[in-house]
């Protein structure tokens, strides 16, 4: 069941997405070589409760922290460890979420650790655009499998991967809602978007093959053949003036590392 949102629950809501995007920007920023990836759950479970959230993703299904850390080949769904220390020229894909008075804000981004291969800048580079020609297409009254032809078509002329298996979702009191928001589609297929619906939009794309396995510890998700992936997200409002950003800072379209 679709769970409509009022332009007062929107607004509401707004408060947990700029928490959520506080945090990932603030993270973003400390991210470098030598530094861990426990060390970053840490800091960024410290901000989030300091300025009243509560970690969404800690203990969601079992989950052990506030951050999912993916490098290089792992898609989502990494877990920080002290024994994960970033080297330059990896990427870290940082996924993180923040409640505020009950509603949900979820979130992610790819960073680059210091100088990075040409390749794996332009898997950035074409990933976020991914997201935005996503957003792009949520309109009301255009389809969800506009949304997904629209991030499909840029991976594929970049001649690049979208994993199937993992997709974004509505969102509201609870992180996943309905309905399920594929990065993959036909144009003018699938449920109609219209106002009141608040959904998560995250492109995970790859430098190969779309195919994916999880690892030994249940969680993390990689690419099957080795090669990075990026993953990209924002949660986005469907109002009757279009798509409206939930997951954002005023004064930031996005976060900055710095």
């Amino acid at each position: 069941m679709i769970n409509l949102k009022t332009p007062e629950e929107i607004e509401q809501m707004k408060r947990a997405g700029r928490l959520s995007a506080a945090v990932l920007r603030e993270v973003g920023a400390r991210i470098k070589p030598g530094v861990t990836t426990l060390e970053l759950d840490r800091f960024a479970e410290d901000y989030i409760r300091s300025h009243g959230g509560v970690p969404t993703f800690k203990g969601y299904g079992g989950f052990p922290a506030s951050l999912c850390t993916s490098v290089n080949d792992e898609i989502v769904h990494g877990i920080p460890s002290d024994d994960v220390v970033l080297k330059e020229g990896d990427i870290l894909s940082i996924d993180t979420g923040a409640t505020v008075d009950g509603w949900a804000g979820d979130n992610a981004w790819t960073f680059p650790v210091g100088e990075v291969s040409s390749e794996k800048r332009r898997l950035l580079e074409v990933t976020e655009t991914c997201l935005w020609e996503a957003v792009k297409a949520a309109q009301p009254g255009n389809r969800l499998g506009d949304v997904g032809h629209a991030c499909q078509t840029v991976a594929k002329r970049a001649g690049m991967g979208v994993v199937r298996e993992y997709v974004g979702h509505g969102i509201g009191h609870d992180m996943h809602e309905d309905p399920m928001v594929p990065n993959y589609g036909h144009a003018h297929w699938g449920l109609k978007l219209e106002p009141g619906m608040v959904i998560a939009i995250e492109p995970m794309i790859t430098l190969g093959t779309r195919k994916t396995m999880v690892g030994d510890n249940g969680w993390t998700v990689y690419t099957r053949d080795g090669l990075s992936a990026a993953h990209f997200e924002k949660t986005v409002a469907i109002t009757a003036d279009g798509p409206v950003l939930v997951s954002v800072e005023p004064d930031h379209t996005r976060p900055v590392n710095d």
